[in-house]
C-alpha cells in the first residue's frame, strides 16, 4: 500500500471536519428536541457519524505508519 497523496489527506480532513459538526449539529438537536423518536434518530445518527470520524481517523493514523519521516529533497 502506497502512502495517501497530499489531496488525499486534503480530502480525509475536510472529510473529518464535517463529520464533527454532523455529531455537534446531531447532538444539540437531540438535546433539544422534546420529540422521543427524533432524539433517538438524532443518537442514532450521532453514533453513525462518530464511526465514520473514528474510520478516518485511523485511516490517517495507518498513513502516518507508510509516510516518509521526511520528503524527499529536491536536488537544483
Amino acid at each position: 500500500m502506497q502512502p495517501l497523496t497530499a489531496k488525499e489527506l486534503e480530502y480525509i480532513v475536510d472529510s473529518m471536519s464535517n463529520e464533527d459538526l454532523l455529531i455537534k449539529q446531531c447532538a444539540m438537536t437531540s438535546i433539544h428536541t422534546q420529540n422521543p423518536q427524533i432524539k433517538q434518530l438524532c443518537q442514532h445518527m450521532m453514533q453513525r457519524h462518530q464511526q465514520h470520524y473514528h474510520h478516518l481517523m485511523n485511516v490517517m493514523q495507518h498513513h502516518a505508519s507508510l509516510a516518509p519521516v521526511q520528503p524527499p529533497y529536491m536536488t537544483q
